[in-house]
């Protein structure tokens, strides 16, 4: 049997302590502890972007990140940008603008557009382009994407307005 390790962090708002094995990987704690599978498995080396999550606000490759690094962090996942199952305004965007077809990196998006929109929350297209181009989508052609991050930047101007 493996070292385990405890940690303690906080997943879409909610606090949990959790017992791992140090190569644990935060993609395979949520997806197979928490039924979180919305993050998705795809390349598992970091470079797709399709299993990004925000630990502490900042876009992160779950498959590429160890589970213990999270530690005393906040992770938020596309789940938690649904809060009671309403979609959020990111989500409302993507769907609105058809930012999705087969709709495997569309969490991925999700979670960049929403950190970017924090950060820049009226950017321009060639700031939309830098951040979502860690998030590999083989569908789109990418207009439509960058279509639905302005569309979720008006719904959330109109939301805080």
């Amino acid at each position: 049997m493996s070292e385990q390790l405890t940690i303690g962090l906080e997943i879409d708002g909610r606090p949990h302590t959790e017992e791992i094995e140090p190569r644990t990987v935060l993609l395979d704690l949520l997806r197979e502890r928490h039924g979180l599978t919305g993050v998705k498995a795809s390349c598992e080396r970091g470079v797709c972007g399709a299993c990004t999550t925000l630990v502490d606000g900042v876009p992160t490759a779950s498959c590429s990140t160890f589970a213990f690094s999270a530690d005393g962090s906040s992770v938020e996942t596309v789940a938690g940008q649904s809060p009671d199952g309403v979609p959020g305004p990111v989500q409302r965007a993507f769907a609105e603008c058809g930012g999705f077809q087969c709709g495997y990196c569309t969490p991925g998006m999700i979670m960049l557009t929403t950190a970017l929109l924090r950060e820049h929350p009226e950017p321009d297209d060639a700031q939309v382009r830098e951040w979502i181009s860690s998030n590999i989508c083989r569908c789109t052609g990418y207009q439509m994407i960058i279509d639905s991050v302005h569309r979720a930047a008006a719904l959330l101007k109109e939301e805080s307005a």
